[in-house]
């Protein structure tokens, strides 16, 4: 499923509607250069788990946020980091726990994600602010989810 949005608003209101289909135990994995749009496009799954957007930053230095809302979501950022070291974090709880887990830069530790996931890549294009999105699902749950999400989104 390819989506393009206009602005960082529209990147927004993209993860709110995401947002509202996720469920325990989600995992999403987002792909995406430098400036791409991924934080503000977790900003908008928050909103969406009814976190408030000023809470949700990049965990960059953190490496994992955790926000309470109608589900934890639990925010990571796996760019600095050699694949092994998710081990310290305790990923597996976060990722078969009670929330839903996002992975920023989820490609570097491809080899953890739970064989069901949710992948979004983003790309800026040759227009200011424009992202293109593409998600991918791996797994029937997220195949569903899919269908579902495409309903609510103008593609």
């Amino acid at each position: 499923m390819d989506v393009i949005v206009s602005s960082p608003q529209e990147t927004k209101e993209l993860g709110v509607k995401l947002g509202n289909f996720l469920r325990p135990g989600d995992v999403i994995s987002l792909n995406g250069s430098l400036g791409s749009g991924k934080t503000y496009f977790v900003k908008g799954i928050g909103i969406g788990l009814g976190i408030s957007e000023e809470l949700v930053t990049s965990p960059t230095f953190k490496l994992i946020n955790q926000y309470e809302g109608i589900l934890p979501l639990y925010h990571f950022d796996v760019y600095r980091i050699k694949p092994e070291e998710i081990e310290d974090l305790g990923y597996e709880d976060y990722f078969y726990g009670k929330g839903v887990s996002i992975i920023e830069w989820g490609n570097n530790v491809i080899d953890y994600l739970p064989e069901d996931y949710l992948e979004v890549l983003l790309k800026k294009t040759s227009i200011d602010n424009e992202r293109h999105f593409t998600f991918i699902a791996h797994g029937q749950r997220y195949e569903k989810l899919l269908a579902d999400f495409e309903t609510v989104v103008e593609i």
